[in-house]
């Protein structure tokens, strides 16, 4: 495949403005719209494993006080799609985001390497078939659609087994892990697929990047002169890990929960980087002790986006204190920190999508039930999801070119660009 040529403002995807007319009032956002607490899979305190505490897990935090998520809700279809989900982890991440809570679904198998954790995620989820791989479970001819919430290089050849065997897939993310030809290669399968693909981005449904991107569709910002994300991830210790695939890697190769705070607000993507990496004192973040011989801690990416504005996105594992997924804009009619102040009298509703009732809003910012229900509607309305291939590769791949740039010293380097 050869890849698309950098995008102008008039060949992206186009994302209409709402009428005018359709602008109401809105609640304002808090700062703790943007903050957020950390807690642990096992429930706010460090575990243990083998006496050795457990980094804490960043993202579970508590959603209990988001006010009727479920108000407006209408159920417009009664069928149930038929799902399998594939990974349960050490944070049973398989089972985190509601697929078996959701009306329009039937979770059919489950499957995880490790027995243990294959036999959990069957009890979380009620369902009683399971299978030793997912190589097994895409065989069942009665799984529509598959959940890949495996280890991250694995993504890409796992993603690419679903779409083999004719099943829609959803995936954690990154969608790719460090390589632009399987970026390629998944963009080209997903295309000739005619299948649904949506990759997890928690960050497009956080209350604060969904009212942003609601507000970028009605014209609040116009164009964006400048955007910055932020993914504070403190890592004195890795994460528990499949092959340890966690240990010691490069801040910029899981780049979307802080890039999602330009591209997930806009549609667009970056065309160009110069990314500065700082050198940590953490052992497993020093280039001896890492399979990626990666010696960064923090990586800063400087980015040109394809409106022609300016972003700042942040990744960092080693900067103990304030940690979070937050972003800020700016635009030539307004800004958004913390809460929209402009040029706009009135704002369109910024409110998320309502939930069917009993569906649990779940971690990071209450985003993994307005994850699963909109990957389960793009497939029963047969329409693109919103965080579809080319958005997904548009988040990861960028961080690739910045990660490559840091390795070069700043280097500005050109970014390949997808459009679906």
């Amino acid at each position: 495949m050869k890849r698309k040529e950098n995008l102008s403002s008039k060949n992206r995807e186009e994302i209409k403005p709402l009428s005018r007319r359709s602008f109401l009032s809105t609640s304002a956002f808090g700062v703790a719209a943007l903050g957020m607490s950390q807690f642990s899979c096992s429930g706010g305190k460090s575990a243990t494993k083998q006496g050795v505490e457990v980094p804490k897990i960043q993202g579970f935090e508590d959603t209990s006080k988001v006010v009727d998520p479920y108000k407006g809700w209408v159920s417009f279809s009664d069928r149930k799609i038929r799902v399998g989900l594939v990974g349960h982890g050490v944070c049973k991440f398989g089972s985190q985001f509601g697929f078996q809570n959701h009306p329009n679904v039937e979770v059919v198998a489950v499957s995880d390497l490790i027995p243990e954790r294959c036999a959990a995620m069957a009890k979380a989820c009620n369902c009683s078939k399971t299978y030793p791989s997912l190589e097994e479970l895409v065989k069942d001819k009665t799984i529509e659609a598959v959940f890949v919430a495996t280890d991250a290089p694995n993504h890409v050849r796992h993603c690419l087994e679903v779409l083999k065997h004719g099943k829609h897939v959803a995936v954690a993310v990154p969608a790719v892990y460090g390589s632009l030809e399987d970026a390629d290669r998944l963009f080209e399968a997903v295309k000739s697929s005619g299948l649904k693909y949506m990759m997890f981005e928690t960050s497009m449904f956080r209350e604060s990047l969904y009212a942003m991107h609601q507000i970028y569709k009605s014209g609040g910002f116009g164009e964006l002169v400048y955007s910055e994300g932020e993914y504070y991830h403190y890592m004195e210790q890795p994460i528990d890990s499949y092959k340890n695939w966690r240990v010691g890697l490069p801040p910029q190769l899981y780049p979307t929960h802080s890039n999602a705070f330009h591209i997930c607000v806009t549609g667009g993507s970056f065309t160009e980087v110069s990314c500065l990496g700082m050198p940590s004192k953490i052992e497993h973040l020093k280039p001896a002790n890492n399979i990626y011989k990666n010696p960064f801690g923090t990586e800063i990416a400087l980015f040109r986006t394809s409106e022609g504005g300016t972003a700042r996105m942040a990744v960092s594992w080693d900067t103990p204190g304030d940690e979070g997924e937050r972003g800020r804009i700016r635009g030539q009619r307004g800004s958004f920190y913390d809460k929209y102040q402009g040029l706009e009298t009135h704002l369109t509703d910024t409110n998320r999508p309502p939930l069917p009732p009993g569906m649990p809003l779940g971690g990071h910012g209450g985003s993994h039930g307005y994850l699963t229900n909109e990957f389960v509607h793009s497939i029963l309305q047969d329409r693109k999801p919103l965080v579809n291939i080319a958005m997904a590769l548009n988040l990861t791949v960028s961080g690739i070119v910045a990660h490559q740039s840091a390795m070069k010293d700043g280097e500005l380097l050109k970014i390949p660009q997808y459009k679906f």
